[in-house]
């Protein structure tokens, strides 16, 4: 079998923003394209927290990889694990030496299920549950729907993560739930969050404590980072980030949100920045050190939050981009760092924020998205994962929230 291959544009990871730029490069007329992606299956992430507030099955989340690889494009089922830019060389779980002209570099981030002791044996069960897991999403429908009250204990930790606003939309969903069963005033619905707000946008961090937080009675600790989990004595310990002091919050039920890192594979790799996330200019998407390579989504040092929305917005920028340098020229297009967070607050309810690079708002819709709405519930249930499946992973320009 022949190690050494070459293509001419190689993908790392068949995600959102991988299978999407590779079927834009095909679009656009660009032979011999390769996605670099291990996994047989690809998962909507967005609808786990559907998932675990009982709304949806869990199987709606997954579809074969082989169906969504775009027609055109060689699947190299392989994992990349060493980069060599300076020869153009990446190297395989496997074994091969794939060759390129040109990079991107999109595998997603690390989930480090490992780096808070008790957490991994402890999921799943005796009322540990979590959200970030395809393994593990039943879970937390499970412990919402057989809660008879106690402590309900949401976590969030220390940014990067993958949707940032998915911690606490659980959250309100189950205190939704709860409320739904006659069991909240059985209930103390507690969310310990490691950043000093409750969001990063302002005008989304007044909507969520004004109409959300303080109406329905929801304990937050600030800056406080979940340690150790003790699921022997349902005990979770909480670091203030303030004080350096431990505190200690029993649990009947807890939401664990996992701490995430760049892959180990870019930690360790010259494409990297000091986290490990692939170093590119936060307009162009360009690596600052290796012109032939680009990155963007959630592995990307792209100062922005790591959603598919986010993805929508930076991957018309990159295409346009790469195609201009294969053409000879400079990068044309520039991203100002739109993202978006659908913010469910319970069932039937979603606060829809949208922003840019400086936390501003950049808003689809003719009216105040910082109003629980609905609409926008209908709009994040139905609408997105049509807009997902059908635009976003194929490439196309499809009907899209935000500007980009």
């Amino acid at each position: 079998m022949d190690t050494k291959i070459h293509h001419r544009v190689v993908v790392i990871g068949g995600g959102a923003a991988g299978l999407g730029i590779a079927a834009r490069m095909l679009h656009a007329g660009v032979k011999d394209v390769a996605i670099i992606e291990p996994s047989d299956k690809h998962y909507y992430q967005p609808f786990w927290t559907f998932v675990g507030g009982g709304v949806v099955n869990r199987e709606q989340s997954v579809k074969p990889m082989a169906d969504l690889i775009p027609k055109g494009a060689a699947w190299i089922q392989d994992a990349a694990e060493e980069f060599d830019p300076d020869n153009n060389l990446v190297k395989t779980r496997g074994g091969k030496q794939v060759g390129y002209d040109y990079l991107v570099v999109c595998p997603g981030l690390q989930i480090d299920w490992d780096k808070i002791p008790g957490v991994k044996e402890a999921l799943g069960k005796n009322g540990v549950c979590s959200n970030y897991s395809y393994d593990t999403v039943n879970s937390t429908w499970e412990n919402i729907r057989n809660f008879k009250g106690g402590n309900a204990v949401f976590t969030f930790p220390p940014p990067p993560i993958k949707c940032a606003g998915a911690p606490q939309k659980i959250m309100y969903l189950a205190e939704d739930y709860f409320r739904k069963q006659g069991i909240r005033d059985k209930s103390r619905v507690v969310y310990y969050c490691a950043t000093p707000t409750i969001f990063s946008a302002p005008k989304y961090a007044t909507s969520l404590m004004e109409q959300v937080v303080k109406p329905r009675n929801i304990e937050v600790h600030f800056k406080h980072n979940l340690v150790e989990l003790r699921p022997d004595s349902k005990e979770a310990v909480f670091k203030n980030l303030d004080t350096g002091e431990n505190v200690v919050q029993p649990y009947d039920m807890i939401h664990v949100v996992p701490p995430m890192s760049a892959p180990d594979f870019l930690k360790k790799s010259p494409l990297g920045n000091e986290g490990g996330w692939v170093d590119v200019n936060k307009e162009t998407l360009q690596h600052v050190r290796y012109p032939n390579v680009f990155s963007l989504g959630d592995a990307s040092s792209l100062p922005t939050s790591k959603t598919a929305a986010a993805i929508r917005a930076q991957s018309p920028v990159l295409a346009a981009n790469l195609l201009s340098v294969m053409n000879g020229g400079q990068p044309v297009a520039k991203y100002d760092g739109y993202t978006s967070c659908p913010l469910i607050t319970g069932y039937g309810k979603l606060i829809l924020a949208e922003f840019d690079y400086d936390l501003k708002p950049k808003e689809t819709f003719p009216f105040d998205q910082g109003k629980e709405r609905y609409s926008m519930y209908l709009l994040k249930r139905y609408i997105i994962p049509v807009i997902y499946w059908k635009g976003l992973i194929r490439g196309y320009k499809w009907p899209h929230l935000g500007k980009a």
